[in-house]
């Protein structure tokens, strides 16, 4: 999975540390989803996601290797 905090961050003006604070996790939580190392819980994300006033969709989205290979 993959995310656009880091622009949504930019875009808003918010450090790591200040949308920590906000969504009650440590910095090095935010640092983690935001290099794909750490995925986070459906409540994270949506608590990430009422931050920036954007739908789930729109922060975070699905890439190809997120589906099973298909069976034949």
């Amino acid at each position: 999975m993959n995310n656009k905090i880091k622009i949504e961050r930019a875009v808003n003006n918010i450090t790591q540390d200040q949308l920590a604070q906000l969504v009650s996790v440590t910095r090095q939580t935010i640092n983690a989803i935001e290099l794909k190392k750490f995925v986070p819980s459906t409540v994270l994300a949506l608590k990430i996601c009422k931050v920036f006033n954007k739908p789930v969709e729109e922060v975070f989205f699905l890439e190809d290797e997120d589906f099973p290979t298909q069976i034949n």
